[in-house]
């Protein structure tokens, strides 16, 4: 009877490191799927501020002098919480350098004039 009673609690150990490996792994293949999709709200931002800036250009023949303008001028908002972001203006005919790295990444997606 007792052999019995060991024989039924193996099957119970196997079925919870089969859990824990497929928690491992699920958990593995998610921060790949966040980086990414931080990475992609880097060049969202990074394209609406060109976008914007082309804009300010258009309408009012210089670009933005710095990103407080267009912000305030033309109601863009950028999320500053995850992500940096690097305006430099050259000059006013010159479009910007504009940098964006997600907090926490090495990775920066940048436009060059």
């Amino acid at each position: 009877m007792y052999s019995d009673r060991k024989k039924r609690i193996w099957p119970w150990f196997a079925i919870a490191a089969a859990l824990l490996v497929a928690v491992f792994l699920i958990a593995g293949q998610i921060d790949p799927q966040r980086r990414e999709i931080r990475e992609e709200g880097a060049v969202a931002i990074r394209e609406l501020i060109e976008r914007t800036a082309r804009q300010c250009y258009a309408v009012e023949g210089v670009y933005p002098p710095n990103l407080a303008y267009l912000e305030d001028h033309y109601g863009i908002e950028i999320n500053k919480k995850d992500y940096f972001v690097n305006y430099e203006a050259f000059a006013s005919n010159f479009p910007p350098s504009v940098l964006i790295t997600p907090k926490g990444s090495t990775r920066a997606s940048e436009i060059l004039p």
